[in-house]
């Protein structure tokens, strides 16, 4: 199992890490690392590996077998051995536009209070699939409404609860189609506003920015029709 730094430190943009495994399909598995891989609507990272005078580029993250984290590594290059100690460093300007992303697409979930069906994040937008057979009739209130969030400059905290106090408060699941990460006996609740302040909580694997007003102004996009029920908001990052 690799150990997820950017699970304690999202931040954390270079570190040094060992070799633990290589798979067949030319990818790296180390001992920890910053890299996120794929899940959740958010795309895996990015970036680079290295070691003595060897660079090479990480050309994505994904999930491997037992808790591995595989990083995807650019088609020919020569793959470090067993053992090896490298460091590893993000493309940081990528995650960065990946976490304001991801997490003002919770800010849109506050919003627009309507079950979510899909989603994804890129590093210029995000969009919301919601379950909402009409679409909002004041597109220009919703964007100010949410700028409006952002800019009250909300702290973005994390918890942990159980597996099974997840499963009596079936409340805290906003989303339709992408299941809570449970399976290791704890689920990741993230709250936005603390106190009596605090606007929403619910569970997710994803990195975020620490404050709201890390997001920046945004723009609400085409509001597209995606079947009888579903309405698809897209986001966009300035």
């Amino acid at each position: 199992m690799t150990e997820v730094l950017f699970r304690t430190d999202p931040y954390l943009r270079e570190t040094m890490a060992k070799v633990v495994g290589l798979t067949e399909g030319g990818g790296v598995v180390l001992d920890r690392t910053i890299f996120y891989p794929q899940g959740g609507g958010q795309p895996g990272d990015t970036g680079l590996i290295g070691w003595d005078d060897r660079e090479m580029t990480v050309t994505g993250t994904v999930k491997g077998e037992g808790g591995a984290i595989v990083l995807q590594i650019e088609p020919g290059a020569p793959l470090p051995d067993t053992g090896q100690e490298i460091w590893q460093r993000l493309d940081w300007e990528r995650r960065y536009r990946h976490m304001r992303a991801h997490t003002g697409l919770h800010l849109l979930s506050v919003v627009i209070p309507r079950p979510v069906t899909g989603g994804a994040v890129t590093a210029v937008k995000g969009r919301l699939d919601f379950d909402m057979p009409e679409a909002p009739e004041d597109k220009a209130a919703l964007e100010a409404q949410l700028n409006g969030l952002i800019a009250r400059d909300l702290p973005v905290t994390e918890s942990w609860i159980t597996d099974a106090e997840l499963d009596a408060n079936p409340g805290l699941v906003k989303t339709m189609s992408v299941k809570p990460p449970k399976g290791a006996g704890r689920v990741r609740l993230i709250a936005i506003g603390e106190g009596d302040a605090r606007i929403d909580l619910q569970p997710c694997g994803g990195t975020h920015v620490a404050r709201t007003g890390e997001i920046g102004l945004v723009t609400l996009g085409k509001i597209e029709k995606k079947g009888a029920r579903n309405r698809r908001v897209n986001m966009l990052l300035g």
